[in-house]
């Protein structure tokens, strides 16, 4: 070659330019269409307007949808990975721990953005330090909706995503990607969300509205004919929606055009959500009809539920889009579904309209699943319904489950001093063949504590199960348990957690312990009280942790947050939405001392175990005993173990979880959910006589076992042993 001759420098990517020695994954690739910022178009925001309504066009995520379906179309990128079966075992080797993040809450660094401080290379190191693996950052693309041609705020934390484009509150693509590229340095991943089952009041919901082409087969919307606008309720002005009561939900039933009553009414509440339908004002058209529409929507009225089975699988099309982005596109290498349970509605003969545990649900879950696979990633549900359906839903769709079914019932545990509950709800998981590597057990997450006693609420209402020493039937004991978890956790004992709707308790997992101490002024406080807290925490990390499956926790758990006072908040839980009391902003990096609010305004909660940097420098930290006992989860493949017995106590305080580790050995995983010392036996059938039992904490020989299987354990309050059998 002529060394005269000068060539310009070829144009590498980011992750070859941080890591060059990384190699190019073999992975299918597309760039979604940008939009430049610039002045708004002028007219009306209207059907009138032919400027706004391509202005809507190409805002739309399903015209998003179409631009990247023509990229992977017909690639070999797309066809180099198994996509058919759920492969839960592969999924939670890929990333066994999590640090669930929510954006809104996070203080970010000074100067950065929130995809940009989870993108920090110093957070990333202690992360690996504790055994974290993998970050879900939440929601962070656009969300809310458009009025005329203005953005109106997000109604549900994020969860109404109305664009595929990331939230500029939240960071940029390229930040997004970064951080794939910086948790991959670290042999992590990132997990991103996809909203199945509905959308914000966005371009594609405005475009629905004025008929245009395939858009409203978006939508569970229906055309109201003129003669029959009688049966719908008057439109307030400056609304773009009223909910229906339950007269009118019937006669629209009766008169043909809904499915009507549904199984349950999420949000109830009266003069606001009385039903899951909503109706429009008069919109005119493209064709320069005027229309009424009732819409559907699950969750609140700015989330219009998206229509699986329409002709035109509109609504499809933008889902997969939306998946497909994230993987291709952003980078993320698995994906949360969310309100992935309520993709199928149908009318029935007589009572409520089948909206839960539908068959569409699993198909449509079923094909979500499998193009994520097919790219190369996995997905994970979070699915309020029965075992049942978890069961059917998990064998051909998403890859992991999130734990509802054992979430209440570890803090009933906790909160009763009493683990019976919890031990009836693992048993009946195992019986109904769910594998519990298959589930995501967490600590807290964004939302409220759910009692998610749906199990017992709905399908086996009429069954009975033994309880207490008696036998009752399963309304009964799930009211049971609610009715426990409300008296013991709020009100009077606890005036710093509060009820959400029906559905659960907004609170910290650091005052479910306190409730549960008996503790009712969180200011008064001290060292003892916080060190009992810290204890009960990681006691609970180790219920979740110490048994296969994904692990996961968020910022809340890490510093240990307590709930904002309401009056911090009173704004944001005015309508009942009294979740953002737990939700209070925290500093994971301490890089922003004098902050007292996250940039999206979210009032700083306290923390009781200080920052990450300052826990790591003490050994008796939660951040720094967390690691340890991850450090055991990981040295003996608890993650990927097979559960084989939750076996009965000989203290109602005491809870024994059995497994099979990938050696063949049995190790077991015992918990004191009590603040006394228990003198306890451990008993169970795969437990081998003449056994010595091994403290995996600690590597020293504890017991033997005896011909009845069985060895005896002193632990002392909120302690958790995992064991294992040698010889």
């Amino acid at each position: 070659m002529d060394p005269e001759v000068q060539h310009e420098p070829s144009e590498i990517t980011y992750d070859e330019s941080f890591y060059p020695a990384r190699p190019r994954p073999l992975k299918p690739s597309v760039r979604r269409a940008y939009r430049t910022a610039g002045a708004l178009p002028q007219g009306d925001a209207d059907a009138t307007n032919p400027e706004y309504v391509s202005w809507l066009v190409d805002r739309s995520m399903l015209h998003d949808a179409k631009l990247i379906a023509e990229q992977l179309s017909g690639k070999g990128s797309m066809w180099q990975n198994p996509y058919a079966s759920p492969d839960p075992r592969a999924a939670v080797e890929r990333a066994p721990v999590w640090f669930t993040a929510y954006p809104i809450s996070l203080i970010a660094a000074p100067g950065q953005s929130f995809l940009g401080t989870l993108g920090d290379e110093a957070l990333w190191q202690v992360f690996s330090d504790i055994g974290i693996t993998a970050v879900h950052t939440g929601p962070v693309k656009e969300a809310g909706g458009l009025h005329g041609w203005h953005a109106t705020p997000s109604v549900d934390g994020h969860f109404d995503r109305v664009s595929m484009q990331i939230d500029p509150a939240f960071g940029s693509e390229e930040e997004f990607r970064r951080l794939c590229v910086v948790a991959s340095a670290y042999e992590g991943i990132v997990i991103d969300d996809i909203v199945p089952g509905h959308t914000g009041k966005g371009a594609d919901f405005r475009l629905a509205e004025m008929n245009v082409s395939d858009y409203p087969g978006i939508y569970h919307m229906v055309e109201i004919e003129p003669q029959d606008w009688h049966l719908l309720p008057r439109v307030k002005a400056g609304q773009d929606s009223v909910n229906i009561d339950a007269e009118s939900e019937a006669n629209l039933a009766r008169a043909g055009y809904i499915v009507g009553q549904l199984q349950r009414v999420i949000f109830y509440e009266m003069g606001v959500k009385e039903t899951n339908w909503s109706a429009t004002p008069i919109i005119r058209g493209v064709d320069g009809v005027e229309r009424r529409w009732v819409y559907l929507h699950y969750f609140k009225a700015g989330q219009p539920s998206i229509n699986w089975l329409d002709p035109s699988f509109a609504g499809m099309r933008l889902v997969i889009g939306d998946a497909c982005h994230s993987i291709a596109d952003l980078g993320a290498g698995a994906l949360r579904l969310d309100a992935n349970g309520f993709l199928g509605v149908e009318r029935r003969t007589e009572g409520p309209g089948w909206s839960e545990g539908h068959p569409l649900s699993e198909a449509a879950n079923h094909l979500i699943s499998s193009v994520v696979r097919k790219m190369g990633g996995f997905t994970f549900q979070e699915l309020n319904l029965t075992i049942d359906d978890i069961k059917a839903m998990g064998s051909s769709g998403a890859d992991l489950s999130y734990d509802f079914i054992n979430r209440p019932a570890y803090h009933h545990a906790l909160v009763m001093g009493n683990t019976e509950f919890l031990r009836l709800t693992m048993n009946l998981a195992r019986d109904h063949g769910v594998d519990t590597a298959s589930l995501v057990h967490a600590l807290q997450n964004h939302d409220e504590m759910t009692f998610e006693l749906v199990h017992f609420a709905t399908l086996h209402r009429e069954d009975e199960f033994s309880y207490g020493g008696d036998v009752i039937k399963g309304g009964d004991l799930g009211d049971q348990i609610r009715a426990e978890l409300c008296e013991r956790l709020t009100g009077r004992w606890a005036p710093y957690n509060r009820t959400f709707t029906n559905n659960g308790i907004a609170c910290t997992t650091a005052s479910v312990i306190t409730a549960s101490l008996g503790i009712r002024d969180l200011d008064r406080m001290d060292d003892t009280d916080i060190e009992t807290v810290k204890r009960a925490h990681l006691m609970l990390a180790m219920y979740n942790a110490l048994q296969p499956g994904v692990f996961a926790l968020s910022g809340w758990d890490l510093t240990g947050i307590l709930p904002v006072p309401a009056e911090e908040v009173a704004d944001l839980i005015r309508e009942g939405d009294t979740r953002w009391i737990n939700r209070g902003a925290h500093d994971l990096m301490n890089t922003s001392p004098d902050a007292t609010r996250s940039e999206s305004g979210i009032p700083r909660g306290r923390s009781l175990y200080g920052s990450l940097p300052e826990q790591m420098k003490d050994s008796t930290s939660f951040a720094r005993q967390l690691s340890r006992i991850l450090d055991v989860r990981t040295r003996y493949g608890i993650a990927t173990a097979t559960q084989l017995d939750v076996p009965s106590v000989s203290h109602k305080g005491l809870l024994v979880l059995v497994h099979q580790l990938g050696n063949g050995s049995v190790s077991a995983t015992v918990l004191n959910f009590t603040g006394d010392e228990i003198h306890a036996t451990v008993q169970s059938k795969h437990l081998t006589g003449g056994a010595t039992v091994v403290d995996l904490f600690t590597d020293h020989d504890i017991a033997v076992v005896d011909e009845l299987g069985s060895f005896p354990m002193t632990l002392q309050p909120y302690q958790g042993v995992p064991v294992m059998l040698r010889g």
